[in-house]
C-alpha cells in the first residue's frame, strides 16, 4: 500500500465519521459529502479526488463498514457447528445488527439507494454482502451455484434489511426466517432433477447436425 492510498483510506474512513453524525439532519445527499468533507478540512479538490461520485461512494463505504463489522461478530462463531440454513440466518442477523448501530444514517442511506438512479448500486452492494456471507459460511462453489446462491441471498438481503431499518428487528428477522425456509424447500424438492439434461440434449443435437451421427 502506498502513501497515497493509505491516506485515502484513513481520509474516507473519517470523513465517513462525520457524515454518519450528520445523516440524520442532512439526508443521504451532496450536501451531507460537501459538509463531511468540510468537517474533515477537505477542499472541494480534495473531496472530488476521494470521492468521485459523491453521495453513490459514501454509501459504499458505509455498506462495506457495516459488511466488516458483521464478520467481526462472525469471528467468534464456528461457522461448521451450524446447519448452512443457521450460518446463512446467523450471517444476515449479524449484518442486519451492524447496520442498525448507526440506524438514523443507514436509513437515509437505504433511502437514497431506494431510488431508482441508484438501484445498479444497491444491487451490486447487496451481492458484495452475500458473497461475504457465503465464503464465512464456507461455500467454495465455482460453478453456475456460486452465482446462484448469491443471488438468491440478495433477493433475501434487500428486503430484510429495509425491514430491519423501518419495521424493526422482530419482523426482520421473522420474515429472514421465512424466506430462508421456502429456500431450502426449493432445493429439497429440485434435489435430484437433471435441469441440465434439456440443455444437453440440444447440444448433442446440434453436435449430430453438424458432425454428423457419432459411431
Amino acid at each position: 500500500m502506498t502513501q497515497t492510498d493509505d491516506w485515502a483510506d484513513q481520509t474516507e474512513q473519517t470523513v465517513l465519521d462525520a457524515a454518519v453524525a450528520r445523516a440524520p439532519a442532512l439526508g443521504w445527499n451532496a450536501r451531507l459529502v460537501r459538509e463531511a468533507c468540510e468537517a474533515c478540512g477537505l477542499s472541494l479538490g480534495d473531496e472530488e479526488l476521494l470521492l468521485p461520485n459523491g453521495a453513490r461512494d459514501l454509501a459504499a463505504l458505509l455498506s462495506r463498514r457495516h459488511d466488516a463489522r458483521a464478520l467481526e461478530a462472525l469471528v467468534a462463531v464456528d461457522p461448521k457447528s451450524l446447519k448452512i440454513r443457521e450460518r446463512i440466518a446467523r450471517a444476515v442477523s449479524e449484518r442486519m445488527e451492524a447496520g442498525a448501530a448507526d440506524l438514523e444514517a443507514t436509513r437515509r442511506c437505504a433511502a437514497f439507494l431506494a431510488l431508482p438512479v441508484n438501484a445498479d448500486l444497491g444491487l451490486k452492494l447487496a451481492w458484495e454482502t452475500a458473497d461475504q456471507m457465503w465464503r464465512w459460511a464456507g461455500d467454495e462453489s465455482t460453478d453456475w451455484n456460486h452465482y446462484s446462491k448469491r443471488t438468491i441471498l440478495s433477493g433475501i438481503l434487500i428486503p430484510a434489511l429495509t425491514m430491519r431499518w423501518f419495521d424493526g428487528r422482530e419482523a426482520a428477522e421473522a420474515f429472514v426466517a421465512r424466506r430462508i425456509e421456502n429456500v431450502m424447500a426449493f432445493e429439497k424438492w429440485k434435489a435430484g432433477k437433471d435441469f441440465e439434461a434439456p440443455f444437453r440434449k440440444v447440444t448433442d443435437l446440434l453436435s449430430r447436425i453438424r458432425y454428423g451421427a457419432r459411431g
